[in-house]
């Protein structure tokens, strides 16, 4: 290590005291990368010795771990006034410690000639920081996997239940009894669809058009004897939402389009098709299911809400959506509309 080499006077001790005594690492650096103060922090920081950093040259600190060849062309580059360092990370890698991560900046001090220039070093340690934000990555990786495993034995519990829903269904007797768990089953496999989508995609990323098309063939498959003669149709557009609003609106079209599906073909050899339709803009979005069976019933029976129609009631109001029923002649169509964004 060379002795401290001769320097001209700084205007005054101030500016040494101040780098001494400052709580951040400071580096006080001649113009060939020598130390010509360093503060007690730093020191402590880097388990040095101040008597022996004072002096030396900033790649002989330590065990030579400051000699990386980047960080002292970038140092030779802002003493001469050609480059300022502004956040540059380093790793600072000990022979038997931990490696540190760190930030450095530094700037030229004085200018009033080429052989008195100074530039002060300032490093802050985000070793802590980069752990913390590892930890937490993990950590959010795990809860990942869990969430999708919860989600998996969630669909497959809600499977379970659908299933013996359905064996009910078969041995009761009473035709409105198995009327309303077959309606059970079908608001169940609702749920189960959104828990597959939840568990295939984005945690807390539902995308309509897939889940609304799996939910549909879903209840095509249970509910329509003859593909060939009654169809689902599903447009949708490209929205994704959150799984609170894909549960309202899947429980929804399930409650419209099994409604749909017993009423508007009473004639079984008649063709018919019931179209599910979503979009979404800056303006607001609109779900509407729509048949072109027989149409609404008479007036009398129309003032006789049934369960599905409180339903898409209240899970529409839960969305702040307006409910419009409208005859299509032939058909029925049946808009929820909410004007602003979900």
């Amino acid at each position: 290590m060379r002795s401290a080499p001769s320097l001209p006077p700084l205007p005054n001790s101030l500016g040494i005291a101040l780098v001494i005594s400052s709580a951040t690492p400071l580096l006080l650096l001649d113009k060939d990368l020598c130390v010509e103060a360093a503060s007690r922090s730093f020191c402590s920081a880097f388990e040095l010795d101040p008597a022996q950093v004072v002096g030396a040259d900033l790649s002989a600190l330590g065990d030579g771990e400051w000699a990386a060849p980047q960080l002292r062309s970038l140092l030779r580059a802002t003493i001469t006034g050609n480059a300022a360092i502004d956040a540059y990370e380093m790793e600072l890698i000990r022979t038997g410690q931990p490696t540190l991560y760190l930030i450095l900046n530094a700037h030229l001090l004085e200018i009033d000639g080429a052989d008195q220039r100074r530039m002060a070093l300032a490093v802050l340690d985000v070793t802590a920081i980069r752990k913390a934000k590892k930890a937490w990555a993990a950590a959010e990786r795990e809860k990942d996997v869990l969430l999708r495993e919860l989600q998996h034995r969630v669909a497959n519990s809600l499977q379970i239940i659908a299933s013996v829903l359905m064996q009910s269904a078969r041995r009761v007797q009473s035709d409105e009894a198995r009327l309303h768990l077959h309606d059970a089953h079908h608001r169940v496999m609702s749920i189960a669809t959104l828990q597959r989508q939840l568990a295939a995609g984005t945690p807390g990323d539902v995308k309509l058009r897939a889940y609304l098309n799996d939910l549909c063939d879903s209840i095509g498959a249970s509910m329509i004897f003859d593909h060939s003669v009654t169809r689902i149709n599903v447009i949708v557009d490209d929205t994704s939402t959150s799984a609170d609003v894909s549960v309202s609106l899947g429980l929804i079209v399930t409650e419209l389009v099994i409604n749909a599906l017993k009423h508007a073909f009473p004639d079984p050899a008649k063709a018919g098709c019931i179209t599910v339709e979503y979009w979404s803009r800056p303006t607001g979005w609109q779900l509407t299911v729509t048949d072109d069976g027989i149409g609404m019933p008479p007036e009398d029976e129309a003032k006789k809400p049934g369960l599905g129609t409180g339903i898409v009631d209240a899970l529409s109001n839960q969305l702040d959506a307006t409910v419009i029923v409208t005859d299509t002649a032939p058909g029925t169509r049946v808009a929820i509309t909410h004007l602003g964004k979900v």
